[in-house]
């Protein structure tokens, strides 16, 4: 399989935490033309020269924003044909305390944003006849919670994460469903659900659990890079709808 990504034109949502920075490295690294995407940080994506610009920033949850960015990489750089959803945002706490306003922030980042960003890229994948579309999900999208609740009851309410659970698992169904409608034009869609990777967002991870984790340690953004790029390679063509597990052998299914 090669490695090289040289001529293809990849947007990526999340690109300044620390998964989407590691894939976006990594892309350039291999020739990629990349539009590295955040909600928070560079320059509004409405002033950037993107053929320059090394982040956008961009509002995942606005359709508008999203196909007005999709446009401007097609008129700039030329059609996407990756596109990487990394964008996403993490909620703790038990589910009887959990906010409306909470629920709304989880849902509409982490499965509206990545809906608005795979159906803004459809129509130019499909007049190409070629397109990966790779989606970040979880474990907890799979197994209803991570274990830090039942290694220690008292942390149920630091440690839920309901609304981020619910809301990768529609990403997964999702990705299966958009496999199914693009398979015909050329289109793969795939998901990486990421076990326990080194993050901020994995800070207090018990020791308890690390040692459990059957490779004998966390993950780091490499391995998760490492597959995104697997799935994201124009030999991957025969594989879409699939949601790759990279936990250590922590889930198996």
């Amino acid at each position: 399989m090669t490695t090289d990504f040289k001529g293809r034109i990849a947007l990526v949502t999340g690109a300044a935490g620390t998964i989407g920075a590691a894939l976006v490295t990594e892309l350039r690294r291999r020739g990629a033309n990349v539009v590295a995407a955040d909600g928070v940080s560079g320059k509004p994506w409405t002033e950037a020269d993107l053929r320059t610009e090394h982040m956008v920033r961009l509002n995942v949850t606005d359709r508008a924003s999203i196909r007005g960015l999709v446009a401007r990489t097609e008129s700039q750089l030329g059609p996407i044909d990756l596109l990487v959803n990394v964008a996403g945002v993490v909620s703790f706490g038990s589910a009887e305390d959990l906010s409306e306003m909470e629920w709304d922030r989880v849902i509409d980042i982490n499965l509206k944003g990545t809906f608005l960003a795979c159906q803004s890229v459809m129509p130019g994948m499909k007049r190409a006849r070629f397109g990966r579309i790779v989606n970040l999900g979880s474990i907890v999208g799979k197994n209803s919670g991570n274990a830090r609740p039942w290694v220690d009851p008292t942390e149920q309410q630091r440690a839920g994460n309901l609304a981020y659970g619910i809301s990768k698992a529609g990403v997964h169904a999702m990705t299966g469903f958009l496999a199914k409608e693009l398979a015909a034009h050329g289109v793969t869609v795939n998901a990486v659900a990421p076990g326990p990777i080194a993050t901020p967002m994995t800070t207090n991870f018990p020791d308890a659990l690390k040692a459990a984790l059957p490779v004998g340690r966390m993950g780091n953004a490499d391995d998760v890079v490492t597959a995104i790029l697997f799935l994201a390679a124009r030999e991957s063509s025969f594989i879409t709808g699939e949601v790759l597990d990279v936990n250590g052998g922590m889930w198996c299914d």
